[in-house]
């Protein structure tokens, strides 16, 4: 059984580069210090540091066992943690991002909610678009939408969005009804961000290249036009759910809609979550899943 002995003297002198600044760290003497990383290095048969009058260095050995062992004393402490909060009401503050449109319908209601159940828990919210670097900002996590492109984040599943094509009921009867992909050609499909819109055919994924009358990065904005009648719209769901439900819009082309794609908490990094970011994302899980499903009841086939 591998022995922890030595292991907390070496981390205080890895990183104060003394030892006898990691022995004022500990609480103990210079002497027992030295004596504790000289059996560390004896059981390893491994030099861990270049020690000299002026300074104090790890060996290249060193240096990958400090990795290890800070990632093992960092697991210990978050399981401390994570023990001592179950006895504790959650606290604290939590700051997230999220794209703004999502933000806004979806996330901050329930934000709000949970708040109201969490009095004592701080929420920081920053609604943007841009991909915010999660550490330099100081985030907890983030509400993306679609597909990951950084696999080095953690992630979890919170719920699903799909891709829907719809029209309004005027604008269906002037024009008619596309049947298939190559008839959009046809028909003025209004632009977002991108000049394609997705789908699936025979299995497989398809973009299509569109072309219309308005181009508009606003997702309502474009909503709004289709409600007018100017032209056919591709959205994510969230955006068209009162529309369709209310008969304003009817969705075509069904058998070609686009698989369904996740909408993700995104972490920093694999540590364990303090139990009131947790919390909050396990509440926005259950709760995104449950008025997916709802709303997609409601809305006409």
């Amino acid at each position: 059984m591998t022995s922890w002995q030595g292991i907390s003297e070496f981390l205080a002198v890895v990183e104060t580069a003394s030892f006898t600044k990691a022995a004022q760290r500990l609480g103990t003497s210079t002497a027992h210090v030295s004596r504790q990383i000289a059996i560390l290095e004896d059981r390893l048969n491994t030099r861990l540091f270049f020690r000299t009058t002026r300074r104090v260095s790890t060996t290249e050995e060193g240096d990958i066992y400090y990795q290890h062992c800070r990632m093992l004393a960092d697991g210990i402490r978050e399981a401390e943690s994570a023990v001592t909060q179950l006895r504790e009401t959650p606290s604290g503050h939590i700051k997230l991002t999220a794209p703004v449109t999502y933000g806004e319908k979806m996330i901050m209601p329930l934000i709000l909610d949970f708040m109201q159940m969490h009095p004592e828990i701080q929420v920081d919210v920053d609604l943007t678009n841009l991909p915010l670097d999660l550490i330099n900002s100081g985030c907890d996590f983030a509400i993306r939408l679609g597909r990951l492109n950084d696999s080095s984040m953690v992630c979890k599943r919170l719920a699903t969005r799909k891709l829907i094509v719809c029209g309004s009921p005027d604008y269906l009867a002037i024009n008619g009804t596309p049947h298939t992909l190559s008839e959009l050609s046809q028909f003025n499909c209004l632009l977002g961000q991108h000049d394609y819109w997705r789908f699936r055919e025979n299995g497989k994924e398809r973009s299509v290249r569109i072309r219309g009358t308005l181009r508009c990065n606003s997702g309502l904005a474009l909503l709004d036009a289709a409600i007018r009648g100017i032209g056919l719209i591709q959205l994510p769901d969230y955006y068209l759910q009162e529309a369709l439900t209310s008969g304003e819009l009817v969705k075509v082309l069904n058998a070609h809609q686009d698989m369904e794609e996740g909408i993700w908490a995104l972490f920093p990094h694999r540590r364990l979550q303090p139990l009131r970011v947790k919390l909050l994302v396990d509440f926005l899980a259950e709760n995104l899943t449950e008025m997916s499903t709802n709303s997609a009841k409601q809305v006409p086939a």
